[in-house]
């Protein structure tokens, strides 16, 4: 949760904003932190493009967990977390990191430790989580493994 804080902090940017308000605001930081504007003088020409990475990942990471990305998944994202059985699952701080069996990973931010052992214990893995975590935590997609033949 410290990420998507910091990340609509610098994008000055609500858990609402449209992907038309982010892209705005991506857009005026990249122009605003530009190294270019910074030839002269090489620490801030360092900070500029340090910024910039910092503006392209945020942009990415607040467009992937945008509510008009997450309806245009949705039908995406039940089919993997119902068709799909869970492959692997890990917890670092508050972030559950699922893949699923067709390759298929998921964050889901500000998952508290005391869900995460209740997951471990239960006996019925994909029925806890459907029931506790898939929509109940907001979530993004992070990666999808190549699977070949």
């Amino acid at each position: 949760m410290k990420r998507v804080k910091e990340y609509r902090t610098l994008f000055a940017a609500e858990p609402t904003s449209t992907l038309k308000e982010l892209k705005t605001s991506y857009r005026n930081l990249v122009k605003e932190w530009h190294p270019d504007k910074f030839q002269d003088d090489a620490e801030k020409l360092e900070e500029a493009e340090l910024m910039g990475r910092k503006v392209i990942d945020a942009y990415h990471f607040l467009v992937s967990i945008a509510p008009e990305t997450k309806a245009k998944n949705l039908d995406e994202y039940n089919a993997t977390i119902t068709e799909s059985g869970i492959s692997d699952f890990q917890h670092k701080g508050v972030l559950l990191e699922v893949t699923f069996l067709d390759g298929t990973t998921y964050e889901y931010f500000g998952v508290p430790k005391s869900v995460y052992i209740k997951m471990c214990q239960s006996d019925k893995l994909v029925r806890f989580a459907k029931r506790n975590i898939f929509n109940s935590y907001l979530y993004r997609k992070s990666k999808k493994s190549l699977q070949e033949a």
